[in-house]
């Protein structure tokens, strides 16, 4: 059934408008998930009552506000789907982005309430009342909170949504929380033994640990995150494999929302290219970004010696001795100007992010010495940087 609804909703997304097809989709799924978790709220809000259970109950207003969740998640969408206009010219899909975050403040406050209750429940415990049919109902609701969770994680995945993600992590974490409730149940019927306070603290604690996740990795896109080493490579392999471009460097990506990104990248061109022959190219790659890889692509142009025999041998000399001393590093912009009694060797060295300042100035000394054992006259301009990219 959930392979199902995802196709059928997926199918036509590549040959439409994919920004409002998007929306639709999460639109669909925000609703959904409202259905679902008010249902279950209702089911587990009376079953809670009638067992006297407040791990029950607990799990029953976990739902309700899953519900609300889902209520965010649909105006979050549906806001985030409005296009750019003078004030927002990159859009609003940043909006997705605070919708979950709003989602997860819900889990948080969720889980932090009936902890409380749960913690009152272990110093003053209660009477509970054992059914099977109790049972019965709260493993149904395991299979529908299931299969929302698959539903979200399916079609989050080909939209690329952090809410319906989200709505997945909550999904699987009110699967544990529900088994735990049974089996609180069952130990008690099987026993005589109450732990229903206890069970209740675990499905706080297990919500709150849900309510963080979500935060998490809901903030670090709208802090600003590092890139991904896969869309790094595409995005590089994209540029390189014109002909005419040499290689690329300091690419950087600003996430506006799912789907809405700029980047700019510094491209390689042999140094006798024509400006306006590389020029052209230049705009052809950004003209084609746009269209393929549906990213607002700026490059900036640098030009690199390709037929020098003295600058390419002195390059390869640095980039051997770089990778003897530290392979995580690397050289661009690299460039020689002769002098009478020395070479300058002008580059930018590429360091991981985590190198400190003492780091840093100590694998350039090393470098240098190195590199002057090769040749006295050798004097190094270093500009040392960091890679916007993921360290794998």
């Amino acid at each position: 059934m959930t392979d199902f609804l995802v196709r059928h909703f997926i199918r036509d997304y590549q040959s439409v408008e994919k920004a409002a097809v998007r929306t639709a989709y999460g639109i669909f799924a925000s609703v959904v998930g409202i259905i679902c978790n008010t249902f279950l709220f209702l089911v587990k809000f009376l079953l809670g009552i009638f067992l006297n259970s407040v791990s029950v109950t607990a799990d029953a207003f976990n739902n309700l506000s899953d519900a609300a969740s889902s209520i965010i998640s649909f105006v979050g969408v549906k806001m985030a789907g409005k296009p750019a206009d003078k004030e927002h010219p990159f859009g609003h899909g940043r909006l997705e982005y605070i919708a979950a975050l709003v989602v997860s403040f819900l889990v948080l406050e969720v889980g932090l309430t009936f902890l409380k209750d749960s913690i009152g429940k272990i110093r003053n415990p209660e009477a509970l009342n054992f059914q099977i049919l109790s049972v019965c109902i709260l493993t149904l609701s395991i299979a529908v909170k299931l299969w929302l969770g698959i539903f979200n994680r399916k079609l989050g995945r080909k939209i690329d949504s952090k809410v319906m993600m989200a709505v997945f992590t909550d999904s699987m974490g009110d699967v544990v929380t529900t088994s735990a409730t049974i089996v609180s149940l069952i130990f008690f019927g099987v026993t005589g033994i109450n732990i229903d306070g206890f069970v209740g603290v675990c499905v706080a604690l297990v919500v709150l640990w849900a309510g963080v996740g979500i935060a998490k990795d809901t903030l670090e896109p709208l802090i600003g995150e590092a890139i991904d080493p896969k869309t790094c490579k595409k995005v590089k392999d994209f540029v390189e494999a014109y002909e005419g471009i040499e290689g690329t460097h300091d690419l950087i990506i600003h996430n506006y929302g799912p789907n809405q990104s700029m980047a700019s990248i510094h491209a390689e061109v042999p140094n006798d290219a024509g400006i306006e022959q590389a020029h052209e190219l230049i705009d052809r790659i950004e003209r084609d970004a746009a269209e393929k890889l549906g990213m607002l692509l700026v490059i900036h142009m640098d030009p690199i010696e390709m037929k020098n025999a003295q600058v390419l041998r002195i390059r390869a000399q640095a980039e051997e001795i770089l990778c003897q001393i530290d392979e995580k590093c690397s050289i661009h912009d690299f460039r020689v100007v002769n002098g009478s009694g020395q070479i300058n060797l002008i580059f930018d060295m590429v360091v991981p992010f985590k190198y400190k300042e003492d780091k840093k100035a100590e694998l350039v000394r090393t470098f240098n010495e190195k590199i002057r054992e090769v040749d006295q006259r050798y004097l190094c301009v270093i500009t040392v940087e960091h890679s916007y990219i993921q360290e794998e």
